[in-house]
Order: structure tokens, then C-alpha cells, then sequence
């Protein structure tokens, strides 16, 4: 068991609690390839959290006895990303984020329109296509010394579009994210401009598959993830989802 450096309360999804694809992005560092994380409990912010390995190859980290999340490897995500938007249609579809409306969590570091500081990826309905998408310029803040993006943001990126492609039947479910799976094909860059796309996979009662991608601007996949997000039982309020 060692230690898990604290989750900056800059990084939160809902209020008060770490951004699930930020999280996930955090266990996946130690896990080569392909990594699959289950969140099992809101993560913290601000407190030493313990990180376990797994005599299988797999990672927890826990809070005290309770188990927040699980990575393992996995052999490959079994997704096709679709052809990608360009950047104009990406800008076209972002000005129609429905978060600007109705957000259940406006103060996400990645998709809250309340926060000056949020990455501003606001995923909006593509004209003619089944998906979402939005224009990406990640700063230069958010890259290591060769000047690449830390991973754990990207997989925060890979992780709210998905939300908003449960959206385009007109639906608004209320979900959490339960798993976030994901591979980083090449290095996404500090300053370069990126498209985020994002489709629905699958519903099946209170579960919503879908996966997400990013692009460069000349249309080279650079990441895939797949998404399993659960709908909340109607009498949890956002403050319990919290």
C-alpha cells in the first residue's frame, strides 16, 4: 500500500468530489496500454488517499477502508471510432451545447460553463451525424516537460462528452460515470487545436454506453474510450450524487 497524492479541488466533476475521468486517468498512470477503471464511490478532494497493487496486475485506491476505484489492463477496448468532424463543424455544434441550459454539474472542471478556468469542452449534436462534439485547445499548463498532456486529462476529456451523447433522443438521464475504459494512441500536444467526439453505444435500463474520441485537427485519432455511465434512481438528488 502507498500513498495517492490528494486530488486538487480544482480537478471536480460534481461539486466537492473529483472529475470521474480525472480519476480514472490518475489510477490508469501505473497500467501499460489499454486500461479499464470501475469507480466504485465519490473520490475525495484534498486527502492522502492509499494506492494498492494487486498481486493480478490490477490497482485500488481506497479512502480508509472504502473502495473508490479499480483499474486493470485490458487487451482492447473492442471500438471504432467514426469519421472524424472537422473543426468548423465541431465549432458549429459546440455553440449548441445543451449545458448551457441545464447542466447538472456547472462547475465541472471539463464541460461547466460556470467556471472561467473549465476546459470548455461543451460536446454539442453534429447537423446530419448521431454525435456530439466539440473543438479542444489544451494549455500549455497541462503538459509535461516535452510538452504532451498528462494523461490523466486526457481521459477527463474522453469522459464528459459521453454524457451529452445520451442526449440526442431529447433525454436528459440523470447518470454518474461507473467506468471509463481508454486507450492513448499517440501524445496530444500543449497548444494544438484537437476535436472531442462522442456517440451513443447502447441503453439498457438505467445503463448508458458510449464512447468518445479525440482528433486532431487533421483528423488523426489520437485517443478512444468507452463509457458506462448509470442513471440515477429518481429520488437521488444531486447533492446525494455528490
Amino acid at each position: 500500500m502507498t500513498e495517492f497524492a490528494p486530488i486538487d479541488e480544482r480537478f471536480n466533476g460534481p461539486p466537492g468530489v473529483g472529475q470521474g475521468g480525472y480519476v480514472s486517468g490518475l489510477l490508469a498512470a501505473g497500467i501499460d496500454g489499454p486500461a479499464e477503471v470501475t469507480l466504485r464511490s465519490p473520490a475525495p478532494l484534498r486527502r492522502v488517499l492509499d494506492l494498492e497493487h494487486c498481486d493480478d496486475g490490477s490497482v485500488g485506491l481506497l479512502d480508509g477502508e472504502t473502495l473508490v476505484a479499480e483499474g486493470r489492463s485490458v487487451d482492447a477496448l473492442g471500438l471504432e471510432a467514426p469519421e472524424p468532424v472537422e473543426s468548423p463543424a465541431a465549432e458549429g455544434a459546440s455553440a449548441q451545447y445543451i449545458g448551457f441550459g441545464d447542466h447538472m454539474f456547472d462547475t465541472c472542471f471539463v464541460c461547466g460553463p460556470a467556471r472561467e478556468d473549465s476546459f470548455r469542452v461543451f460536446a454539442g449534436p453534429v447537423e446530419g451525424r448521431e454525435l456530439v462534439a466539440s473543438p479542444w485547445l489544451p494549455w500549455r499548463e497541462l503538459a509535461d516537460r516535452s510538452g504532451d498532456v498528462r494523461p490523466e486529462f486526457v481521459w477527463a476529456v474522453l469522459d464528459c462528452p459521453t454524457y451529452f451523447a445520451t442526449c440526442l433522443d431529447g433525454e436528459r438521464p440523470r447518470s454518474m460515470l461507473a467506468r471509463l475504459s481508454a486507450e492513448l494512441l499517440e501524445p496530444v500536444s500543449a497548444e494544438r487545436r484537437y476535436v472531442v467526439t462522442a456517440w451513443p453505444i447502447s441503453k439498457q435500463d438505467r445503463k448508458h454506453t458510449a464512447g468518445s474520441a479525440i482528433f486532431t485537427d487533421r483528423g488523426e485519432l489520437v485517443a478512444l474510450a468507452r463509457a458506462l455511465m448509470i442513471e440515477l434512481k429518481p429520488e437521488k438528488s444531486r447533492a446525494e450524487a455528490a
